[in-house]
């Protein structure tokens, strides 16, 4: 979904393109049409904790973004909005994730705390809470796998079935997923053990499990309603197993 910031500082625009090296359009690209606008006032540094906790909230159209870092508004009916934040990087960065959770919950996709990647044209998910091993899955990972993000994946409905698309949201592996994507073939839920193999899931337990590890900020009763609609479309489309996995290559033999 491509999106157009302005800003009138350099330095700041430089920083951008470099932290999204690989999704960012050139001037000898065809430029595309973008869904989503922001203009950037860049203040100075009067913000709060950035660890603070985010509130989103709709009011007649318009939805208000606020963390301890940044304010932001954005009306998706004119598909434009702005960013009040200090010049760093990681206060667009979360209100990019939280506007394409918001746009995504009405096309039947979402945001998932997962790594991802491609293997013989075919995207895996590896999902969980922190330290379950996403980091780890992402750097044991072949050459012949393409890694589409190790933190963050950006998951979309797509006929009868699921896309996963690469995103430049990092985790700890600090590298940027590759910009490609892929037909969502499974879905797996992390454990660390002492030896490699895969449990199938009940559908009620990939559905708890799938919905534990999305990311949702706004509390919109419509919105809710239409993110758990898309887990369980999700679960009854695309296999969900429990991948427990000792930290080293061989477990990508059982993946692709």
């Amino acid at each position: 979904m491509p999106v157009r910031v302005h800003t009138t500082d350099p330095g700041f625009l430089d920083m951008l393109q470099e932290r999204y090296s690989g999704f960012v359009t050139s001037s000898e690209q065809p430029e595309r049409q973008a869904e989503i606008e922001f203009d950037i006032d860049l203040t100075p540094a009067c913000f709060a904790d950035p660890n603070a906790v985010v509130s989103v909230s709709e009011h007649q159209g318009r939805w208000t973004l606020e963390r301890g870092d940044f304010r932001a508004e954005w009306n998706p009916a004119a598909r434009t909005g702005w960013i009040r934040q200090t010049a760093n990087p990681y206060s667009i960065d979360a209100v990019l994730r939280i506007v394409h959770t918001l746009v995504l919950a009405r096309q039947g996709g979402f945001l998932l705390h997962s790594a991802s990647a491609i293997r013989n044209g075919k995207a895996f998910l590896f999902a969980g809470v922190s330290e379950a091993g996403k980091t780890t899955i992402s750097r044991l990972a072949p050459p012949d796998a393409t890694l589409l993000t190790d933190e963050i994946s950006y998951v979309r409905k797509h006929d009868s079935g699921y896309v996963a698309y690469g995103t430049p949201f990092t985790g700890e592996l600090a590298k940027l997923g590759e910009n490609v994507s892929a037909p969502v073939t499974a879905l797996y839920l992390l454990a660390k053990g002492s030896e490699n193999r895969i449990d199938a899931l009940a559908p009620a337990e990939a559905t708890r499990s799938l919905l534990a590890n999305l990311l949702f900020f706004a509390e919109d009763e419509e919105l809710v309603q239409m993110i758990f609609h898309s887990a369980f479309d999700f679960v009854s489309r695309i296999p969900v197993s429990r991948l427990t996995f000792v930290p080293d290559a061989r477990v990508w033999e059982l993946i692709g």
